[in-house]
């Protein structure tokens, strides 16, 4: 009884590590967090992107779809792999939520477009659900809404407390979540072309510098996600702030608190990784480039060891960049920047650190020049930043090639154990040999 008993033990976990096996060697696609680290199919993935905000917009009009699929089509040829874009407009032009529970199919369908057209070209989708600012609606558009509904509320910060509004942002997940695609006939909370959702666009509530109201906010609407899609990541959409949590760090700060706790949000359960903004020559406007290029070194050190010590989440840097509008602005300026932000996030990489990738702000393509803002690059330039762009792209890549080849390795190493196993299973208890 004892040998029959160990062998059904040993054909159980033989069949487990077979069924483990099958899975991680086929994978679903879906981008997935392990500890520190971002993993796809099994292996390590690094979200070297950008952000491109008015791909829905551009999309709900057909006639203007070209520019969509010319952007997916150089950032893939540039190596780039995660484009970050907005999934609301809240009754503006062109607008996906006409009002709370109303859409407009025509704008739902640029959307549905973005994603089956993300898919084509190999880029990974952070969607925004929400805006802390008044472009495309946000949360003052929210906070009207309810208002026409006899609400009487006092600022736009009552976006974050107010039942009737949280309702109407609960819906907005829900319907957003829930979208078949009628490119592809994919649900989005199906869809591994989508990596991850964000609550808000840097969320910001300056009524309650404490943190605390933020904080309720993103632990109820974390909680609302993850009840309907289990399969995706989620994260805040802050820009890195700290917060009362840990006081002694806030001195990093650039000078102003805006109601959010770098740390303290990042740690609610549901949500799976954090994000840090990174614009020097907004926050510490009057310092010289020198001091902006340390003011982001230090800032980027600071998050990416809170990372590893303290939220154990990865950490994706989500916008930064610097405009051309700057006073005294060069592209070298812009390169120095560049060049720092990616040596920061490869040095994490290569000592497997939590820097995950780094977003820049913005993409666009050559005939909409006019949705430029300063920070736009156009990648079919030829410019020293576009090279320094595919140069880090390639660099992680090359990584990540690593790592898949020492996965397989150890794939192989155990499909032998595997097999080393059942062979002992069969000839258990056989003579073997005179």
């Amino acid at each position: 009884m004892k040998q029959l008993g160990l062998f059904l033990t040993l054909v159980l976990v033989i069949q487990q590590c077979q069924l483990i096996t099958r899975i991680e060697a086929r994978g679903d696609g879906f981008v997935r967090v392990r500890g520190t680290h971002f993993i796809l199919n099994g292996s390590p993935y690094y979200a070297n992107g950008f952000n491109a905000y008015w791909l829905m917009y551009m999309a709900s009009d057909p006639s203007q779809r070209q520019y969509v699929s010319n952007v997916f089509r150089q950032a893939s040829s540039h190596g780039l792999t995660v484009a970050r874009t907005w999934a609301f407009n809240d009754a503006g032009d062109r607008a996906l939520q006409v009002s709370p529970g109303s859409y407009n199919e025509q704008t739902f369908k640029g959307l549905d477009f973005v994603v089956a057209e993300a898919r084509k070209y190999g880029i990974k989708l952070i969607l925004s659900l929400a805006n802390n600012y008044e472009s495309f609606g946000g949360k003052k558009q929210y906070v009207n809404w309810a208002r026409s509904q006899g609400q009487y509320l006092s600022s736009d910060d009552d976006f974050f407390t107010n039942s009737v509004v949280k309702g109407f942002y609960k819906n907005h997940i829900k319907t957003v979540l829930n979208r078949y695609n009628t490119v592809n006939g994919i649900v989005y909370k199906n869809d591994p072309t989508i990596m991850a959702w964000e609550l808000m666009n840097e969320p910001r509530c300056t009524s309650d510098p404490s943190g605390r109201t933020i904080q309720a906010w993103i632990g109820e609407m974390a909680a609302q996600v993850k009840s309907i899609d289990q399969n995706h990541l989620l994260e805040a959409g802050l820009e890195g702030f700290y917060g009362s949590s840990h006081p002694e760090k806030m001195s990093r700060n650039p000078g102003f608190n805006v109601g959010t706790d770098f740390i303290a949000n990042n740690q609610i359960p549901g949500i799976d990784f954090a994000t840090v903004h990174a614009y020097p020559d907004q926050w510490v406007s009057n310092a010289n480039d020198d001091a902006q290029l340390a003011f982001v070194n230090n800032w980027l050190t600071s998050h990416i060891e809170d990372a590893q010590s303290i939220l154990r989440k990865p950490l994706l840097l989500a916008e930064f960049g610097k405009s051309e509008k700057d006073p005294g602005y060069s592209t070298y300026q812009r390169d120095r920047l560049f060049t720092d932000v990616y040596y920061k996030i490869y040095s994490s990489v290569k000592r497997g650190g939590p820097a995950a990738g780094a977003l820049f702000w913005q993409l666009v393509t050559e005939g909409i020049e006019s949705y430029g803002d300063g920070y736009a690059i156009t990648l079919n330039d030829g410019s020293s930043t576009t090279s320094i762009i595919t140069q880090q792209a390639r660099k992680l890549y090359l990584i990540r090639k690593i790592f898949a080849r020492r996965r397989n390795e150890a794939l192989w190493k155990r499909a032998r154990e595997i097999r080393r196993a059942q062979w002992e299973a069969r000839n258990q208890g056989k003579r073997i040999g005179n």
